[in-house]
């Protein structure tokens, strides 16, 4: 049997059997998987000993996890696959032609294959480097229950792509984000089950009835810093680039095709978050077996306090201002964090749209096969394509910049979930509403389901 018919073989999730599915349907699958994610976030592992990785639970939001239970690995597995095969075929290590169907199913196959490793791979890291400590004897068994989970999130997620609305990796960010939002900003219980205005809301009327200056300050910065983000997102979202067709079945029938200034989305954002909380959880584990730090940074309470990882992480700098606790070493701080964003944001840009079929060719290829065409050019896919490479490539540069420098100061305001976060909330949520948007409209009006070939 052959590499290609091996990965042809692998376990997945079938497709569905229409060619487009109801509005309904892909809202009960997503509700679905919604609801298993969050019975499975609060399944603990049995057998585990202690955590150490709770102290890593700002960055659980960004790997859609929550350490301790069954979903302790997240959507990890599938993001280092992700990127690792990326930066293999960007680079042309590994000669794969995602433009035709056959490339882009070994391309897919391959990737399978590398979650698959990462899933074992990372449930073996987090036992036996102690990260989560199993309890003498039940390795074995805390170790399984982590496969099982990385298999389910790998699972759900497929379920997601071909039945529900966007990608499962996306829905278990913006389910992670929403629920800490919604805590940070009004939870009022502490660890016992006490009261602790935990929430800054909370937190900032009874600073205002204390007389407490600075707590209040430090709680509508926080409030502030997440609207003003809010609205900066939801703004910059709308910024694109309409191409003008025309539809050659129906005459003087005219639409314009979208390019977003956020071309790749949310996904560039994804990966860099990801890549760099996989560091930082590396460093941390790594930290814990050697019993002493490595050149990534030394790691105390989850975060870096020095090494490579400190000059790339954020610290709130409006908090450090409000504090009297500022130091010019957080500006290089602040550049580092900067540039890291802003390169890798902009390098995964490039590659996702290369190897997920955004690119001008296989947009082109989109356009004559919805059966419209630019007014003016005759209908051959060569012209269509040149004149798309004249924004997609740009757009994806700087649109991967951009949003990337935009998630780099978010980091650094405070706001109520990390800056990071909440950005990959507000866009995914977005994006979320746009999908449904779509489908709802195309579902009511059947018309527009006819011309749209659907």
């Amino acid at each position: 049997m052959e590499f290609r018919d091996i990965l042809k073989n692998l376990p997945e999730v079938q497709a569905p059997v229409e060619k487009k599915l109801s509005f309904n349907t892909k809202l009960k699958w997503t509700l679905i998987v919604l609801l298993l994610y969050f019975v499975m976030e609060n399944i603990f592992l049995y057998g585990l000993a202690k955590n150490s990785l709770d102290r890593f639970e700002y960055l659980a939001v960004i790997m859609g996890t929550s350490f301790g239970s069954i979903i302790s690995l997240g959507i990890g597995p599938i993001v280092m696959a992700s990127i690792i095969l990326q930066l293999l075929v960007g680079s042309k290590i590994l000669d794969i032609n995602t433009s035709d169907a056959e490339g882009k199913k070994f391309f897919q196959g391959l990737q399978k294959l590398l979650v698959f490793f990462f899933i074992f791979f990372e449930a073996m890291v987090y036992v036996l480097m102690k990260g989560l400590e199993a309890s003498p004897g039940y390795a074995p068994i805390v170790v399984t229950q982590l496969v099982l989970g990385g298999l389910a999130v790998m699972f759900m997620d497929e379920v997601c792509q071909k039945y529900g609305f966007g990608s499962g990796i996306s829905l278990f960010i913006a389910a992670g984000v929403g629920w800490r939002l919604i805590t940070a900003a009004f939870g009022f219980l502490g660890p016992q089950g006490n009261f602790q205005a935990s929430g800054k809301v909370i937190a900032f009327v009874i600073s205002l009835i204390n007389a407490d200056t600075q707590g209040a300050m430090l709680a509508l910065s926080a409030i502030i810093a997440t609207v003003v983000l809010f609205l900066v997102v939801v703004w910059e979202q709308s910024l694109k680039i309409e191409i003008p067709l025309t539809y050659d079945r129906l005459r003087g029938y005219s639409m314009k095709w979208p390019l977003q200034f956020f071309y790749a989305s949310v996904i560039p954002v994804i990966l860099t978050a990801a890549l760099i909380a996989n560091m930082q959880l590396f460093a941390g584990l790594l930290q814990n077996w050697l019993g002493h730090a490595t050149f990534l940074g030394d790691m105390e309470s989850g975060r870096a306090v020095s090494g490579f990882l400190f000059w790339v992480t954020p610290t709130n700098i409006v908090e450090a201002v409000i504090t009297g606790s500022f130091s010019w070493k957080l500006i290089v701080q602040l550049i580092g964090h900067m540039s890291f964003y802003m390169f890798f944001a902009a390098l995964f840009s490039v590659f996702w749209v290369k190897t997920s079929g955004m690119d001008a060719s296989s947009q082109a290829q989109n356009i004559l096969n919805s059966g419209l065409q630019i007014p003016g050019f005759r209908k051959d896919k060569r012209i269509l394509e040149s004149i798309l490479e004249r924004y997609v490539l740009p757009l994806t540069v700087m649109g991967g910049i951009a949003i990337g420098l935009l998630a780099s100061l978010a980091d650094v305001l405070g706001a109520l979930v990390g800056g990071t976060a909440l950005l990959l909330g507000i866009m995914i949520t977005f994006q979320f509403y746009q999908n449904i948007s779509q489908q709802h409209a195309i579902d009511m009006n059947p018309a527009m389901k006819k011309m749209m070939g659907v």
